[in-house]
């Protein structure tokens, strides 16, 4: 038998009975992250319990959508449920892009229930150093 001591648990259990599982019309949110590394942006998914297999990302401009989907582990008919937690169903998430990100190399890993997404910084959006001409490679037009 298992005790528990946090009461904002049991309301976030209870919240998502009455709410139901996320469907493809209205799924549940997923947490993440999002941060910029050096020449490029991460945005990390906490997706535990998902196969890669059940993982969709789509780039559409710069409109990012990343769906999964938690379904139910199959259970022997003698098994009783004494308590569940995990939440199952479709999960969603769209993210706007800046138009500095290059979403043409966008990496994607999956690793111990995190989703990793690797959006490089576009060439153009990076500093660069602009020389200014001098006066004597000024021509002037005449005619």
């Amino acid at each position: 038998m298992l005790m528990r001591t946090d009461p904002f648990r049991e309301l976030d259990r209870l919240a998502q009975q009455l709410i139901g599982p996320g469907t493809a019309s209205r799924p549940s949110a997923m947490a993440m992250d999002a941060y910029r590394d050096g020449d490029e942006y991460v945005v990390a998914f906490d997706l535990p319990g998902v196969t890669a297999e059940a993982i969709d990302i789509d780039v559409e401009r710069n409109m990012l959508t990343v769906k999964a989907e938690r379904r139910p582990v199959a259970k022997s008919e003698h098994v009783q449920m004494e308590l569940s937690e995990r939440p199952l169903g479709v999960f969603s998430r769209q993210i706007v892009l800046a138009d500095t990100l290059d979403t043409e190399r966008i990496e994607a890993d999956y690793d111990a229930g995190v989703l990793t997404l690797r959006i490089p910084i576009a060439e153009r959006a990076k500093p660069r150093k602009i020389s200014i001409g001098n006066e004597a490679s000024r021509r002037e037009i005449s005619g």
